[in-house]
């Protein structure tokens, strides 16, 4: 993977599709479209990094990977839905942990869809507290030491 395949967007059209994959992926294929606010001020503030996943020049993931001291937070982790299956997500989750790395963090948090366990799990990821398995999300951890 080059550098160019991941990568904050920059450009107006960069966020545009950043904001379109999260939209349709996060939002509108969950039934809850009207959610989604793409002006958000989350978005932007300090320790909080959104990327883009590139595949041939076109944007096939996103990630905002927010950080507190050691601790990464994969936030929003999303693959278009017409191109799921494919082995994005494993990479994008890879390119994530490298930035992670970069910037000192030990460990990385996310909250995953119960329907992403799985896939968290064949990621190296594993149930931060197994004895808790909440309806929502569950919160899924990995060390990067």
């Amino acid at each position: 993977m080059t550098a160019d395949d991941f990568r904050a967007p920059a450009t107006d059209d960069e966020w545009a599709s950043y904001h379109a994959i999260r939209r349709r992926v996060l939002f509108e294929l969950r039934g809850n479209a009207a959610a989604y606010d793409a002006h958000h001020p989350d978005e932007h503030r300090p320790g909080r990094h959104p990327f883009l996943l590139w595949v041939a020049g076109v944007p096939v993931g996103v990630i905002r990977v927010d950080v507190d001291g050691s601790v990464a937070t994969f936030r929003r982790v999303a693959i278009r839905d017409d191109v799921q299956r494919r082995g994005h997500g494993r990479r994008l989750l890879e390119a994530a942990e490298r930035f992670a790395r970069q910037l000192g963090c030990t460990r990385i948090e996310s909250h995953a869809d119960p329907d992403a366990v799985r896939f968290y799990e064949r990621c190296g990821f594993t149930y931060a507290d197994p004895a808790r398995r909440p309806e929502g999300s569950v919160l899924m951890s990995k060390s990067l030491e």
